[in-house]
């Protein structure tokens, strides 16, 4: 007994220092990286809650390195939190719309109308998040606006690379659509919600169904701190907020590389030889090419290049960043006209969005701001939610048909 309890001791003392050092460790990182502007209501808040994150990222990394789990598995469980109670006012249901595991939150009192359906796509960079995460969120949309809502649990990169996201998020879309009514729907009446990489998801998805005319039309899309273009990371806003945590530019990059499946960094592309591919690399050997190298300087350790078919060169990178599925803001025109109406909400990175209502039609869009100081303020942000297209309060209603008539 004595000697189990000096080998706890010891555990014990172990865990202890590594605590401390990961905490120490995660604090310099903070300190030294990051920067809380003024105008945020809650710095310290902000603060605590960007070291944690860094500790449970800095955690996931040594033991997914250690061999001991998956990446980004403990990041997952941790986001996942604790469950809430059940809530008698709502029937909540897993099931599976075509293989897409969904969850369906319906309020239980009768209604003598069919009700709004909410399609939400959760956020997480498409690496992590789940209906798990959201819960609350979710649960609070069906009660506050009345709706039935579907929240859709898409499987996770890199484990499921893109673009099987947005090809699942599609799929259950459209078979909620197509059987609306079964679950006291009007199919006329079907939003389509997301935040973050759930933006992204909704923004495209609202291009690609606007054609369909198998479908009823989208009524309205809700976008919640999107992410609309991978071109240009040097808007003013990406500026004045690159060192803001939770996530830093930085991060965001890191994310985007792990979603699209590409985790190679540049200088790993260059020194392969992989900066373009095959194709454009047998245009131009006749200009670079080893052959053409004499004999007796290309002996000592030289090994043939290895050709870039693969996705994981530059040029691909490039196309695949200008795609309206990565990025919806770059799409032409067409798939711009025609659009559902639009609500957008922003926490300071809003270059994106005014660009994105500017591209809109001015007359059917609603685009709202919320500056940094609001950004940890979940409630505020859940009452604006709730009063667009209740989900817009009849202000903004009367507002939006006053310039249709004078638009008409």
């Amino acid at each position: 007994m004595v000697l189990l309890g000096s080998i706890l001791l010891e555990v014990a003392y172990f865990l202890i220092a590594a605590y401390l050092t990961l905490l120490a460790w995660a604090t310099y990182y903070h300190l030294s990286t990051s920067e809380v502007p003024p105008g945020v209501c809650q710095p310290l808040k902000v603060r605590f809650l960007h070291i944690t994150v860094v500790m449970v990222f800095g955690l996931d990394y040594i033991f997914w390195k250690m061999g001991l789990c998956k990446r980004f598995a403990i990041v997952r469980f941790i986001f996942d939190g604790i469950p809430p109670s059940d809530d008698p006012t709502l029937s909540i249901e897993n099931t599976f719309f075509e293989g897409v595991f969904v969850r369906i939150y319906q309020p239980r009192e009768p209604s003598a109308d069919k009700r709004r359906g909410v399609m939400y796509f959760h956020g997480g960079s498409g690496i992590f998040g789940s209906v798990d995460s959201f819960e609350r969120l979710c649960r609070y949309i069906a009660k506050e606006s009345n709706s039935v809502l579907v929240s859709v649990g898409y499987r996770l990169a890199p484990e499921s690379p893109f673009p099987q996201q947005l090809d699942e998020c599609r799929d259950a879309t459209v078979h909620f659509m197509r059987n609306s009514e079964n679950y006291g729907v009007d199919p006329a009446r079907i939003i389509l919600c997301g935040d973050s990489l759930g933006g992204t998801v909704t923004a495209s998805l609202c291009q690609e169904l606007k054609s369909r005319t198998d479908l009823p039309k989208v009524r309205a899309q809700v976008l919640i701190n999107p992410f609309l273009q991978a071109l240009d990371y040097s808007l003013p806003s990406y500026q004045q907020n690159c060192f803001f945590p939770l996530p830093s530019r930085t991060d965001q990059l890191a994310f985007g590389y792990q979603y699209v499946g590409n985790t190679v960094s540049l200088v790993d592309i260059a020194s392969a030889g992989n900066l373009i591919p095959e194709s454009l690399q047998t245009k131009y050997r006749k200009w670079v090419n080893a052959g053409d190298v004499p004999q007796k300087f290309r002996i000592r350790n030289h090994k043939p290049a290895q050709l870039a078919s693969s996705k994981n060169n530059l040029f691909n990178l490039i196309n695949l960043t200008l795609d309206r599925k990565i990025s919806p803001l770059l799409a032409e025109d067409s798939f711009l006209k025609g659009l559902p109406e639009a609500f957008i909400l922003t926490c300071d990175l809003s270059d994106d969005t005014m660009l994105l209502a500017e591209n809109y039609d001015v007359w059917k869009r609603l685009f709202l701001k919320v500056t940094a100081g609001l950004q940890l303020n979940i409630n505020f942000e859940l009452k604006l939610l709730k009063k667009f297209y209740s989900l817009a309060p009849p202000s903004v209603k009367r507002k939006t048909a006053t310039k249709r008539s004078e638009g008409d």
